[in-house]
């Protein structure tokens, strides 16, 4: 938290010119726009957001206006948009989309496009520009009543028998042009013609007819559309509010606290109340997690041998990668098939023969489609001979499965087309379907629901054959390109090869999975088709008995019917909003309520209008995932090549916190205050990858102990790119279990350092880690027996040191042997050169000195030659005790004349202990010295007498 004192001034903040942050949008919009017209009305509207929104600072009165933050601009991606976007005000972010040109109904009812804003990045030339997820927009163009109807036929002719009566003689049919019901629709017809016994109803059928012969009857359509209205008491809610706002995290939320109904004390016998949430553009049809499928069976309670065949791509699943996909991570990820691609399946991710029973399920969106099949999943022979042994399948609006038996002892018709005739498949919304396989029956489950198929053909088995098989998605494999006219040849997003596929799919596909060896439960199903959000009721016990309540399987809408007006307010003010989801995906979910009201009569006297509003899910706080540890060590060669090896994040630490801006309480002008918290939630990706070589897997491996990795829930996955784990779980089970990778290698005599990188992930990619690099550096040492002639073996040049555990930016020294940081190659080198060059600069001063001190010796010795005294011819006397006073003093004075010249000298270090060293071999001849020269003068005192 970061404290603030009180003061009289305004706060000046300096910030700096860096545009952070990216601008956000909603991630969908629906609109409406006439054609002949290019104004388009959206909902919700055009806003870009963002987070470096323009600042105010307050210097001598004047507003500026920082750049960043500003939004420049929309851009709209698709092929031949009719629609362009403009920003109208560049700090709100406000903007409009507008068509380029005249729209027609006619030709296309609707247009699907994606939207992106983009900031203005920073300074004059807008660099670091930031763009925003992309958006998906929906608009319908309405019609206008420009075409007027046309009767199929010019002339219509009838012969009839005279006085025989007909309940029809012919029928006459009308044509419109207009796109939309509303105007294309007939209405009625009309005879024009005065005084004929003839007749003609809203169809076009003449129902009677008199005794007259042969008619020619010329009709006049006249489109017209007429009502009857009787009297009626016109009502409406009170305490409805149009915008709900919905903050994640918060729980159930009421959506019609203070809502009442007013009837006018006019006498009811019922009423009824539906209350629609709309969520088919959110995700998969609403609101759930968005954790891989594999991940979302395994928290439903499904056992494994699941095989998720539409991964999210990844290092270790990367045949998706070509998929053209949502472009976002708010909601689930699904992929995109339009009708030219497709990709195969790496062998070995499903076995080539499918193990009985098994279950297969997919979320599918699926439009009307042409008359041709179009494929969702197919397993065909490889090359030659075009078998399909297995495939699903969609053709006109009937979901199939072809299923082929391989080869018995007995040649019989076995079942082997499964057809299921659904709505559900043409109707472009999404739906999960699950189909468990025990051969011979198939039960088929679309949104929980199950349904029976009504048509099974037969067919003999397949003969045998050791032809290969290839599975593949959004198209069934071809080898003969010539053997089916709907053959293409496209380009693989896996692959970047050229294919031969036919029988493409147009639509989305989510979450396909085959589960080999088992059924599915109904159980799992139910789960994994149930929404993360909607519609909840807390009834009152008062009124729990005079009103009924009945939701739709998704609890996306509900009924409420009563007679009494005062209970039947208190269970609408109880109806809540509730998304169970850490970090539900933003947008608009919009809320409709119908009320029918009922008196004694059984009609329905009072109209009460339809409310409508919308629930806004605000974005939730982005949680930023921080990796952290010892980030650079060394070990030995032989920790490496030993078998338990080097652990690679010892004291690796995941926390993920989230930056939320706090107004002040007590300065109502301060600033906000941004304040770091620390969450929890779970991960469910953590990838481990060596940088630079892929893993030598003939001498150099990462280990995990997988009983630990099971124990917690978790799954791991290994190649030569390294480690993956997923599963969802919580960030204190993935430490544990990161702790525990080891990196061995056996081949260490050319290896100097390895560099890994880790990241980890919450829901399915949508937030991500830092990457966290490591770097493990090999010390090679070497062999004390190899130098047993040779006093320079290599030395230490870090000694252990044993510290507390202080976090230091990333690296943890916890101990001695993991704090021992030795330098790398080129850091010795150094430190030897660095050695050798003192020890040169000693040795070379030693030598000068030694040298200048024997040349003053040798001077000194040449003029004692030179004053040395005959004295062969005198005698001399001389008083002993005056001698030896004379030579301590002498001696004093020399003491004293080598102190002084040793005080001159301290500034030089090495010199003064070169001199010392000097001084102290010197000094014990000197001595010796002294000590003869005062036994020559000692006093002979033999023959003196007192």
């Amino acid at each position: 938290m970061i404290g603030r004192t009180a003061h009289s001034s305004p706060i000046v903040s300096s910030i700096g010119s860096v545009n952070k942050h990216k601008p956000w949008i909603e991630t969908t919009y629906h609109g409406i726009v006439t054609e002949n017209d290019d104004k388009v009305l959206l909902d919700p509207p055009l806003i870009a957001l963002d987070k470096d929104a323009p600042l105010r600072y307050a210097e001598s009165f004047e507003v500026t206006f920082t750049k960043e933050g500003e939004i420049c601009g929309f851009r709209i991606h698709g092929q031949n948009v009719p629609f362009e976007a403009v920003v109208l005000d560049k700090s709100t972010g406000e903007g409009v989309i507008r068509a380029k040109d005249k729209l027609d109904c006619e030709l296309q009812k609707e247009h699907t496009f994606t939207i992106q804003a983009y900031d203005c990045g920073e300074g004059p030339d807008g660099a670091n520009m930031k763009k925003s997820h992309k958006a998906t927009v929906h608009i319908q163009v309405n019609d206008i009543n420009e075409y007027s109807p046309v009767f199929k036929e010019k002339s219509y002719k009838a012969t009839v028998i005279e006085g025989k009566k007909y309940d029809s003689i012919l029928k006459v049919e009308a044509v419109d042009a207009d796109c939309s019901f509303q105007f294309s629709q007939i209405c009625s017809y009309e005879i024009v013609t005065p005084d004929v016994p003839f007749t003609v109803d809203k169809d076009g059928k003449d129902p009677d007819v008199a005794s007259q012969p042969l008619l020619r009857l010329n009709m006049l359509l006249i489109s017209l559309l007429s009502f009857t209205f009787s009297p009626s008491i016109h009502l409406s809610f009170s305490g409805f509010n149009k915008r709900i706002e919905y903050e994640p995290g918060t729980g159930s939320l009421a959506l019609f606290p203070s809502m009442h109904l007013e009837t006018c004390e006019e006498p009811i016998t019922s009423i009824q109340a539906n209350i629609e949430l709309e969520t088919n553009h959110i995700g998969k049809g609403c609101d759930r997690d968005t954790y891989s499928e594999k991940s979302l069976h395994k928290l439903c309670g499904a056992s494994a041998g699941t095989v998720e065949l539409l991964p999210a791509p990844s290092s270790s699943a990367n045949w998706t990668v070509g998929l053209p996909t949502d472009n976002g991570h708010d909601s689930d990820q699904v992929f995109e098939f339009n009708g030219t691609q497709a990709i195969k399946v790496p062998e070995g991710v499903v076995s080539t023969s499918l193990k009985e029973p098994f279950t297969v399920s997919v979320w599918m969106r699926h439009g009307p489609g042409a008359r041709e099949k179009e494929t969702i999943l197919c397993n065909s022979d490889k090359t030659e001979m075009n078998r399909h042994h297995y495939s699903l399948y969609v053709h006109n609006c009937h979901l199939i499965l072809l299923l082929r038996q391989d080869p018995a002892e007995t040649e019989n018709y076995k079942p082997a087309e499964f057809h299921w005739k659904l709505d559900q498949v043409c109707d472009k919304e999404w739906h999960h379907y699950v189909l468990n396989v025990e051969f011979p029956s198939v039960a088929l489950f679309v949104d929980g629901a199950t349904f029976e198929p009504f048509l099974v053909t037969e067919d003999y088995p397949l003969h045998s054959s050791k032809i290969d098989m290839q599975l593949t998605i959004g198209a069934c494999w071809q080898d003969n390109p010539g053997h089916d006219k709907d053959n293409e040849t496209v380009s693989e997003p896996s692959t970047g090869g050229n294919a031969r596929m036919s029988q493409f799919f147009r639509g989305n596909l989510a979450g396909l999975m085959i589960r080999s060896g088992k059924l599915e439960n109904k159980k799992v199903i139910d789960c994994l088709y149930t929404c993360k959000e909607g519609l909840d009721v807390q009834l009152p016990e008062e009124v729990a008995s005079a009103v009924k309540v009945a939701f739709n399987p998704n609890q996306s809408s509900l009924t409420v019917e009563g007679d009494d007006i005062e209970a039947f307010d208190k269970v609408m003010q109880h109806i809540s909003y509730l998304n169970s989801r850490q970090f539900p995906t933003p947008g608009i979910r919009h809320l409709r309520v119908s009320t029918t009201v009922k008196c004694f009569n059984e009609e329905t006297c009072i109209l009460v209008p339809e409310a409508a509003g919308y629930v806004m899910v605000l974005q939730p706080e982005e949680p930023k995932i921080s990796l952290s540890g010892i980030d650079h060590f060394a070990r030995g060669a032989a920790e490496f090549e030993s078998p338990e090896g080097v652990t690679l994040f010892p004291e690796l630490r995941i926390v993920s916190t989230i930056t939320r801006e706090v107004e002040a309480e007590t300065e109502p002008e301060a600033t906000e205050t941004v304040v770091s918290e620390e969450i929890m939630h779970n991960l469910d990706t953590c990838e481990v990858t060596a940088l630079g070589d892929e893993l030598d897997g003939e001498h150099e491996t990462l280990e995990v102990d997988q009983a630990q990795v099971q124990q917690r829930g978790l799954e791991m996955t290994s190649s030569n790119l390294g480690l993956v784990m997923t599963g969802v779980n919580t960030m204190a089970n993935y430490e544990q279990v990161l702790h525990l990778i080891r990196y061995k290698n056996w081949h260490t005599e050319a290896l100097f350092d390895r560099k890994f990188k880790l990241f980890c992930s919450e829901l399915n990619g949508r937030y991500i880690s830092n990457d966290f690099k490591v770097e493990v550096n090999v010390i090679h040492t070497a062999n004390p027996m190899d130098h047993a002639n040779n006093a320079m073996v290599q030395p230490n040049f870090i000694s252990p040191v044993h510290h507390a555990s202080v976090d230091l930016s990333g690296h943890n020294l916890v101990n001695a042997h993991q704090a021992s940081v030795v330098p790398s190659a080129a850091t010795i080198v150094i430190v030897v050169c660095v050695s050798f060059l003192v020890f040169m600069i000693i040795l070379g001063v030693f030598r000068i000195r030694s040298a200048h001190q024997r040349t003053m010796r040798d001077t000194e010795g040449g003029k004692e030659n030179e004053m040395d005294w005959d004295d062969s011819a005198l005698t001399i006397t001389v008083n002993p005790m005056e001698t030896y006073e004379d030579q301590h003093s002498s001696e004093e004075e020399e003491e004293e004349e080598e102190e002084s010249e040793e005080g001159e000298e301290e500034d030089d270090i090495t010199s003064a202990e070169s001199e010392s060293s000097e001084d102290e071999e010197a000094g014990e001849p000197e001595d010796q010295q002294g000590a003869s020269r005062q036994q020559q003068l000692e006093w002979d005192d033999s023959t003196l007498t007192y």
